[in-house]
This record gives C-alpha cells, sequence and structure tokens, in this order.
C-alpha cells in the first residue's frame, strides 16, 4: 500500500503536466487557426519547466530572425561568461610629470565599450586630475580605441536603420568623447596650452589617475527592459574582451555565445549568429533554441537569478509595459520581446495556472504590421497563464493618409 502511494506521490507533477496539456493545446491549435497564417509563418515552442516536459510546439526547429530576442543569447551568454561581479570600465592615465600645478604630458582615455558612460562620469575625471593639483594642462589628450576593432556596425546591419556606434569610447552614447573631456576641463577653469587631440594607444608606463565602472547588471537592465541595441552590442563585444582579445572582434563574441548554446545542448552549427542586438538580417535561430537556452537558465539558478529582474514584465515595465494589461498575464509574463521589419518575437519565462513555471519561444516571421505578431503571442501568454482562449483583438484600419500638396 505504501508503495502504491508512493507511486502516485510521484506521478503527481506528470499528471498536473499532461492536465495542463490537455487544457491548452486544443485552444492553441485554435489560436493558430488565424488568418495571420496564410501569409505568414510561426515557431513556437512551449516548455513545463516545473515537469520538465514539452507543452507545445510547432514549427519550433523553423530557422527564423529572432530580432531583438536574440538578446537573450547575449545576456544568457554574459551571465554565464561573465557572472554578476563583471564590470564595465573606462581608464584615465597620463604621462609625462606634473610640476608647479602643472601637468606636462599627455592624457589617455582608454575606452572599455562601456555604454552609460556619461558626462557625470566626465565631471568625475576633471575631478580627480584636479585633486592631483592641475590646474594648467600642456599635451596632449588622446583617446585609446584599441579595445576592440575599428568597425562601426555590424555584420548585416540595414544602412539606413538607426544604428549605434560600436566605438569602446562613447559618452552619453556619442563619439565625441575628448570633445566633452577638452569642454569640462575648461569649464574647470583649467589652462591649456599647445594642447592637442587624437587617437594613440596608451603606453604602458603611463601613471593611472582615474577609474570608471558600471556593473553588468545595470548595463543588462537597460539592455532588456528598454531593447537597447547599443547596449546589447556592448555586451556582446564584452564577451571577447573578457577572453583576454584585443582588439575584440565579432568572431571572438560570437564563439563565447556558441559556447553556451553547446552547455545548454544546442549544436551552433545549425544556427546563423551574426551580432549581439538582433539588429542583423543575418542572424537565424529557433524558437526551440531558445526555448533551450531559456531551460539551461532555469537549472542554473545563479543565471537564472541575474537574468530573470532584466526581463520586462508584461503590463508593468520595460518593452511590456502596455501589453496584457487587466489580464491573467499581466505581473506574471517576463519575457524579452523583438521587432524588426517583417519579424515579431517573444520568449521568456510564465506561470501557469497548475503553478508549474514555464518557459517559451514565439517567432513569428513575414508579417506586414508588428501589432499583428504581438497579439498573437500576448493571446499565446493569456491562454498559458488562465487556461482559457482570449478573444481576438479587432485591429483598426490603418488611418488613411492625408493628400498633400508639393511645394514647388
Amino acid at each position: 500500500m505504501k508503495k502504491l502511494l508512493f507511486s502516485l506521490l510521484l506521478s503527481v507533477p506528470a499528471l498536473l503536466s499532461a492536465q495542463t496539456v490537455s487544457l491548452s493545446k486544443e485552444r492553441m491549435d485554435t489560436l493558430l487557426m488565424d488568418k495571420m497564417f496564410d501569409t505568414s509563418m510561426v515557431g513556437l515552442m512551449v516548455w513545463d519547466l516545473t515537469a520538465d516536459s514539452l507543452l507545445y510546439h510547432f514549427n519550433e526547429r523553423q530557422l527564423m530572425r529572432p530580432a531583438s530576442t536574440m538578446k537573450l543569447l547575449t545576456a544568457i551568454a554574459a551571465c554565464d561568461q561573465l557572472g554578476t561581479n563583471y564590470q564595465f570600465t573606462t581608464r584615465f592615465l597620463y604621462t609625462g610629470k606634473i610640476e608647479d600645478h602643472r601637468l606636462k604630458g599627455d592624457i589617455y582615455c582608454v575606452g572599455g565599450m562601456d555604454p552609460l558612460f556619461s558626462d557625470e562620469d566626465i565631471e568625475a575625471v576633471v575631478k580627480a586630475l584636479r585633486e592631483l593639483g592641475v590646474d594648467t594642462f600642456e599635451g596632449n589628450i588622446f583617446a585609446d580605441l584599441s579595445a576592440k576593432d575599428d568597425l562601426k556596425w555590424g555584420e548585416g546591419w540595414c544602412w539606413d536603420d538607426d544604428n549605434p556606434s560600436l566605438s569602446p569610447l562613447l559618452v552619453e552614447r556619442y563619439e565625441a568623447f575628448t570633445d566633452h573631456l577638452v569642454e569640462a576641463l575648461l569649464d574647470d577653469g583649467v589652462a591649456f596650452v599647445n594642447v592637442g587631440v587624437g587617437h594613440w594607444s596608451c603606453p604602458e608606463d603611463a601613471i593611472p589617475f582615474c577609474t570608471r565602472t558600471h556593473s553588468i547588471n545595470a548595463v543588462m537592465k537597460k539592455m532588456m527592459k528598454d531593447s537597447d541595441n547599443l547596449y546589447a552590442e556592448s555586451m556582446f563585444y564584452q564577451l571577447a574582451m573578457a577572453d583576454g582579445n584585443r582588439p575584440a572582434n565579432a568572431d571572438e563574441a560570437k564563439d563565447c555565445q556558441r559556447r553556451v548554446m553547446k552547455k545548454a545542448g544546442l549544436n551552433p552549427d545549425n544556427y546563423r549568429l551574426a551580432d549581439g542586438s538582433g539588429l542583423s538580417l543575418y542572424n537565424y535561430l529557433s524558437a526551440e533554441a531558445e526555448v533551450k537556452l531559456l531551460r539551461y537558465v532555469w537549472n542554473n539558478k545563479p543565471l537564472y537569478d541575474q537574468l530573470l529582474p532584466s526581463l520586462p514584465i508584461a503590463g508593468i515595465d520595460g518593452t511590456l509595459k502596455s501589453r496584457m494589461k487587466e489580464t491573467p498575464a499581466e505581473g506574471n509574463v517576463m519575457a524579452k520581446t523583438g521587432t524588426v521589419t517583417g519579424v515579431s518575437s517573444l520568449a521568456g519565462y510564465c506561470t501557469a495556472p497548475n503553478g508549474n513555471r514555464l518557459c517559451f519561444a514565439i517567432i513569428n516571421q513575414g508579417i506586414m504590421r508588428a501589432v499583428t505578431g504581438r497579439n498573437f503571442q500576448d493571446r499565446v501568454c493569456i491562454l498559458l497563464t488562465s487556461g482559457e482562449l482570449p478573444q481576438a483583438k479587432v485591429q483598426p484600419k490603418p488611418a488613411a493618409k492625408k493628400k498633400t500638396k508639393r511645394k514647388r
């Protein structure tokens, strides 16, 4: 009798999982009957993490452009290989001597591709120089860009997009780093004598006087919550830099992504990796690949604890702030969004009605309007979190374009 009870207890998770499947499969099939799939494709996979079993799959191995859900791979690789204590670092050093409050030598700004570097950091650099007693500067201010290669764009980026600059030395997202430093020094009353600016690698015997850092989690939060492409590319190149590569390049960063894919049970040769943000038209992943990555994170608690707080929360914040409001998915779904022309995607975690934790990936491709894909994804998430089939949203027709007279 005890053996029978014990075997029944062991089977409870499996029974719950089976119940979830029976509740959701027919309804999920109904969602896939939407007319949008007459002209578009979807890759979809849902995994019950608690029961460690497949709940639903459709076209899950179809290779598709992931859009910004590519950031999941970059973030997971960063959590796995950089850890929670990693810092994005920008260093400031000088050569020459300080005599009678005059620095006669050169100042070097050594970039570490920190997207959070701001004018407040510039002010801290000026303060550090002032604390050395410097009120006059004679020499050059050099930007050291040797941390990465000199490519300012990613592989497969569209020339007419609003693409971020991939310089390792930015301030407030822009490349005019030395200009900001010069202006801040002058504003603080530092006198200049024959000062020049340019690019040059910092010599080994230079003396450090200021280091500015920002944490990996601060960068990851904006990268994921706001889907910031500059932050994602900065994280991408950190992977290569942390391996000791100077100058770092995209191929080395992709090697780091591939290592993590192997840990997740994937064969990287089956996919196409191009960048860290998902801007590239050359990225190709699948719903299955994204789910396996999310499962890998779930099974490694330190990674899960680091990644989860960075994900947008449905109806609450980030790129999901206005989605799934006043539904069972609100505050429940935590997932990364993705949008490029013709593609809309969503991948992350949620909790099912039976309390089981799920992960999922949805990639809509070939859609003319991103809202079409988002509405479908929202309905899937509401189904997963409630067990009930949500009503389809009536999409408003595009407003008629007003005729305007051309000025001659």
